[in-house]
């Protein structure tokens, strides 16, 4: 007989047998349980499955202690249908987010990536917060187990927006969730606003805290994004310190990117040394030669120190996904907390006007001595129907009809109770329920009201040491190009019309990176940009190559050439702003012959003048004459260019050096992100032309005079940040610490670019006054001696007081009397130097050196 009725037995010959009925629906099926019951969590409590059940075991066995979490992951395996292992790291997931268990002993580290120790080691017992939050068999309704020996909780009565204050991650079939943790008391305000019909929004917060900017989090839907950066700060010229790490890496995830980073030489770094334990720490220790505000951009650029992540809310409801936003998953969440709260108002409200209920029964009973009218009856009908008649006349004033389950309940009453019983006490206990069933009422007709309560009172009892973590801020865009180190070095064969870095044995152009971009030139008029290579054919004759950096409005070129072998000549200035990478452009007209016969790249606009030599010609009285480059306007690199000369040009030679012709542009300094931008965000610095500098004085004593690099980064503890005048000097006092006495000095920075003490080398020497006005005054408030009247308080001109001396000097000593405070008051008036502000239209300048061509 055939084990499977279905198919005829035969042994001769193949059988085929239809199949599509027995998986049609499979894998339907089986998409559905995953989405249902394992990956994605329920709206209604904000668990997955597999959490419920866990939570729902550890109430089973809370008696107060810790429980072996082995032991919790075994009784949880009654309600849950996988294995043991998959329970322990779901319950190790809760334990780490510090919310719903109290864990102890090693449940690994967040923060470094170590995983806990084994279940048998580990233990386990519910917070106080999820004893109060999540539990009430009262409000819960129950299913059968897989299995069909237990009950378990369809849903948790959770009264908490839980799923947003721990997030969610999971993957099903056909869809996933990805919802971010949120801050704790930051959730609690939200639902009392959304109680009090205000508006609001909730952001992200992650237990790893880190930098991050949400300005496209989108409310946590499809497409949004959260842009996440470790918090680096530089100890000293050599050491950065990472303290905070993005969300979703550990120090070892984040040491490895780095390395990776040095390896492919897009960052340069000495050492990495993790002192990492319950705060993290990492030093990166730089080269003398790097710049640290330069790495710290790099670290964001090319390792996971800065991490984007997308989420993507999706939750259960009504047995089916959907995507809502998180403000969605509030408001519903804090909705459900009301109806819960009301419900269990309800069935507080029940009991207790049952046990007024009871206890007026009992105190009418025993007061009036009823139940001394079952003596003579012989029968328990008997016995019921006396008590009925006796307590008839004294229920008027009760709530509801005296049914038989009452009377039996007093018929249980113990002899010994009615001896001891105290009319007094019974009416305190009376009016004490009816005291409470007024509350309970009063709070039903002030629902939300007792709702807002409730949420302050969570706040109060748990919202200590969960103050927000990651701090929320805007990141300005870092461009790979400006931050990467230039780890090779790029050649170039003229004649033949390669590029690249493989050609050692050519002429040297630059140091660049594998990621840059290179622009080139040749003698023929083609212009071409392409991608850092090995070798690159670009064509024969190149006249110039450099790094091209795309939106450059500051590097111009200026070029002079023949239109064909014997045509015309013309020139032009032109910036390259944007072009397909490997597409050949020509700078002329395209006629056979033609060729460049002057060129030069000029980063911040200048415009210099050539001599142009024309070739002798008969009755020709003039062969030389100059052509200023500056009487040209800027246009396109597509146009023809002005007419220099109709007549056949020999050569042409660069005759002087010009100046830019490029309006200055203004510079604004954003406190918030300590930037410099041009976006006007915060304030301004002034109009800076090509050769204009930035003053920098920072708190620790040193001053310096830098290019106004939009990409700098500057610390916290800058006293003077201004546009550099090199011809007003600065003056300063400080506390000189060896001689332990305030001095004066004032002085002009001769060398800029060159950070420079400006205060004695002493350990306590520390800056009290910087004035970079031309006549500065300063007040004095003396100590006063013992025996001696008070000082008055002295005013100094410090332009008076001492003459401009070097950056090195130490200055005269400011006075020999003990002082108590210095304080900077109004200048005397003095002859401003000021230089015109001019409109900003052009982006920032290159800073390479004016290259220029003869050919």
């Amino acid at each position: 007989m055939s084990e499977f009725p279905d198919i005829p037995e035969n042994d001769d010959k193949d059988v085929s047998v239809k199949i599509n009925s027995m998986y049609q629906d499979w894998f339907l099926d089986y998409a559905s349980y995953v989405i249902l019951e394992r990956a994605v969590p329920s709206i209604v409590d904000g668990f997955k499955p597999v959490h419920r059940r866990i939570m729902h075991s550890m109430k089973d066995l809370d008696d107060g202690r810790y429980n072996k979490v082995a032991n919790i992951v075994g009784h949880t395996m009654q309600y849950h249908p996988h294995g043991d292992a998959s329970i322990a790291d779901a319950m190790v997931q809760i334990g780490q987010k510090d919310l719903l268990i109290d864990t102890q002993g090693n449940w690994g580290n967040i923060l470094t990536g170590d995983s806990a120790a084994a279940p048998r080691y580990i233990e386990a017992r519910l917070t106080k917060f999820a004893l109060e939050v999540v539990f009430n068999p009262k409000t819960t309704d129950w299913q059968l187990s897989y299995d069909g020996r237990k009950e378990e909780p369809i849903n948790l009565p959770v009264k908490f927006p839980m799923v947003l204050a721990q997030g969610a991650e999971g993957i099903a079939v056909g869809l996933s969730t990805k919802i971010l943790p949120h801050n704790f008391n930051e959730l609690i305000d939200a639902s009392i606003k959304h109680l009090k019909g205000k508006r609001f929004k909730i952001f992200p917060d992650f237990p790893t805290a880190g930098i991050i900017d949400v300005t496209n989090y989108n409310d946590g839907l499809r497409g949004g994004k959260v842009r996440v950066r470790a918090k680096i700060s530089a100890r000293d010229k050599n050491t950065l310190v990472i303290s905070e790490i993005p969300y979703g890496t550990n120090t070892s995830s984040l040491i490895d990117s780095i390395l990776k980073a040095n390896d492919k030489g897009k960052i340069k770094i000495k050492k990495i040394e993790d002192n990492t334990s319950s705060q993290v720490e990492i030093l990166v220790h730089i080269p003398t030669s790097i710049s640290p505000d330069k790495t710290i951009d790099a670290l964001y650029a090319f390792t996971n120190c800065e991490m984007s992540i997308s989420p993507l809310s999706c939750v259960i409801v009504d047995d089916k996904p959907q995507f809502l936003g998180v403000s969605e998953l509030l408001r519903i969440s804090t909705d459900r907390t009301v109806s819960l709260l009301k419900l269990e108002l309800e069935i507080k409200l029940g009991e207790l006007e049952a046990q007024w209920h009871y206890s007026s029964l009992e105190k009418i009973f025993i007061e009036n001595r009823i139940y001394r009218d079952i003596e003579e009856e012989e029968t328990w009908k008997g016995v019921i129907q006396a008590i009925d008649r006796g307590l008839k006349p004294y229920t008027g004033h009760l709530k509801r009809e005296v049914t038989e389950e009452d009377i039996v309940r007093l018929t249980e009453i113990k002899i010994k109770r009615i001896s001891k019983f105290d009319l007094d006490k019974a009416q305190q206990k009376i009016e004490a329920l009816e005291d409470e069933v007024e509350e309970v009422k009063n709070n039903l007709d002030n629902l939300i009201d007792f709702s807002i309560d409730y949420f302050k009172s969570l706040k109060k009892k748990y919202g200590k040491g969960k103050e927000r973590q990651s701090e929320i801020s805007i990141f300005e865009d870092i461009e790979a190009s400006k931050v990467v180190i230039r780890n090779t070095k790029l050649y170039v064969n003229r004649k033949e019309g390669f590029i690249g870095t493989a050609l050692k044995k050519d002429e040297y152009v630059t140091d660049c990176s594998d990621i840059d971009d290179i622009i080139c030139f040749t003698e023929s008029g083609t212009m071409m940009v392409t991608k850092v290579d090995t070798k690159t054919f670009i064509g024969k004759n190149i006249i110039h190559v450099g790094i091209f950096k795309r939106k450059d409005k500051r590097t111009i070129y200026n070029l002079i050439y023949n239109d064909g072998k014997n045509g015309h000549s013309f020139m032009k200035r032109f910036a390259v702003t944007s072009v397909t990478r490997d597409k050949a452009y020509d700078m002329t007209r395209g006629k056979s012959g033609s060729r460049i016969s002057y060129f030069s790249c000029n980063p911040n606009g200048e415009a210099e003048i050539v001599s142009v030599h024309l070739r002798h010609k008969k009755g020709l009285k003039r062969l030389k004459f100059d052509i200023d480059f500056s009487e040209l306007a800027i246009k396109g690199r597509g146009v023809k260019g002005n007419l220099v000369t109709k007549l056949p040009v020999k050569k042409v030679e660069l005759k002087e050096e010009g100046v830019s012709t490029l309006k200055p542009r203004k510079i604004w300094f954003d406190d918030t992100v300590r930037r410099l931008n041009t976006d006007e965000r915060g304030e301004l610095l002034g109009a800076f032309k090509g050769e204009d500098r930035l003053l920098v004085i920072r708190q620790n004593g040193f001053a310096k005079v830098i290019i106004p690099e939009l990409t700098t980064r500057f610390e916290n503890d800058i006293v003077v940040l201004e546009k550099w005048n090199p011809k007003k000097p600065i003056s300063i006092v400080y506390w000189e610490g060896e001689k332990e006495r305030f001095y004066v000095k004032r002085f002009l920075i001769e060398q800029p670019d060159k950070d420079e003490l400006i205060i004695t080398e002493h350990q306590d020497s520390q800056l009290e006054i910087v004035s970079t006005d031309y006549k500065p005054q300063i007040e004095i408030e003396f100590v006063k001696a013992k025996g001696k009247e008070r000082k008055p308080n002295q005013i100094e001109s410090l332009e008076e007081f001492i003459s401009v001396k070097g950056i090195k000097a130490q200055g005269n000593q400011l006075t020999t009397d003990k002082v108590k405070q210095i304080d900077l008051i109004e200048s005397l008036p003095a002859p401003e130097y000021e230089e015109a502000e001019e409109e900003i239209i052009e982006e920032k300048p290159d800073s390479d050196e004016t290259q220029a061509s003869l050919f």
